[in-house]
């Protein structure tokens, strides 16, 4: 089991593990790799919902799912399970097709899941380019990322579930249209949004992806914030921020905590996920970069607000209403 030991010293809900890029990247490289096959097969099986929201992975206390996805009549779903460290297939009549999780090659993953699905009678077929990373290699032909550290996969699975639960109560705060929150394969990261109601203006290209893609999830105003493990401009994980379109005066707007920064590469605030690791309250520091990031993404972009949000309702106030109701 991973080295969390030293969790005895401090309260689980501020104990954040390290995760630094340059051990893992590897292992990060491959995952994300393994993670776009998974995406691609519930992608091809979907129907189109706004801001391609049928696409995305989702925690759960295990690892990532697809949740359902519809084939033929019957649903199927496909699991990352990073506790037992496997691959899990299981359909609505009750069979199922499991792989462990270990060092090989994307290629032989991709085999091995197609294979799978072909033995439950769902033989899929899917686009094996990869998308939102440079030089891809289509899956099948991919022998390059073959890593699979168990320890840093359950340590980025730890990150992510604490991080959801932030991300959860803020999503919670605010009563205008909200996604989910949902990790997407394509950039590898957890993500929740905020829209204004407005329509937005056409985003411009991307070097990344296609026009049509980006058209579809900028299709109207976001705020926008997630955590990703790093890339080739921020190398290492960090919380990020953003807004689109950008409203005047945003990248010069003051933020929380003290750390955070506007990178103009990339037009977005960025908090390391380290000075949230290290500080005496984490779940508070992350808040407080996503409430004043938001904060100037609404003010200086003109929402409504009055509509749209609401303050933290406490559990006592909550549960009220359900004692009455139950008779307490």
């Amino acid at each position: 089991m991973p080295d969390f030991e030293t969790k005895q010293a401090r309260n689980k809900e501020d104990f954040w593990p390290e995760l630094p890029l340059e051990q893992w990247r590897d292992t990060y490289d491959t995952l994300h790799m393994w993670t776009q096959v998974v995406g691609k097969i519930r992608l091809v099986q979907s129907p189109l919902i706004n801001h391609w929201w049928e696409v995305p992975l989702y925690l759960t206390a295990r690892g990532l799912t697809t949740s359902t996805i519809p084939y033929e009549g019957i649903s199927l779903q496909i699991d990352f399970d990073f506790c037992s460290h496997g691959l899990i297939i299981r359909t609505s009549e009750g069979k199922s097709h499991a792989f462990p999780l270990r060092p090989m090659a994307v290629a032989d993953f991709y085999q091995e899941i197609m294979e799978g699905l072909y033995s439950l009678g769902i033989p899929v077929s899917i686009w094996t380019r990869p998308v939102e990373v440079e030089n891809p290699i289509p899956f099948e032909q991919d022998h390059v990322h073959h890593a699979y550290s168990a320890k840093y996969a359950w340590r980025h699975f730890q990150i992510l579930v604490l991080v959801e639960q932030v991300f959860t109560e803020f999503r919670a705060r605010f009563l205008g249209k909200n996604s989910p929150v949902h990790f997407f394969w394509g950039g590898f990261d957890l993500a929740v949004t905020r829209f204004s109601g407005r329509p937005a203006p056409e985003h411009p290209p991307t070097p990344l992806a296609p026009p049509s893609i980006v058209r579809e999830a900028y299709s109207h105003e976001v705020y926008s914030c997630g955590f990703w493990p790093g890339n080739n401009i921020v190398r290492e994980a960090a919380f990020y921020a953003y807004a689109y379109p950008e409203p005047a005066g945003f990248k010069d707007a003051h933020v929380e905590p003290q750390g955070a920064f506007y990178s103009r590469d990339l037009g977005e605030f960025i908090l390391p996920y380290e000075h949230v690791r290290l500080s005496e309250k984490p779940r508070e520091t992350l808040m407080r970069f996503l409430e004043t990031t938001y904060e100037a993404a609404a003010r200086l972009g003109t929402w409504d607000r009055e509509s749209l949000e609401r303050k933290p309702m406490h559990l006592q106030e909550a549960m009220a209403g359900e004692e009455n109701f139950l008779g307490g």
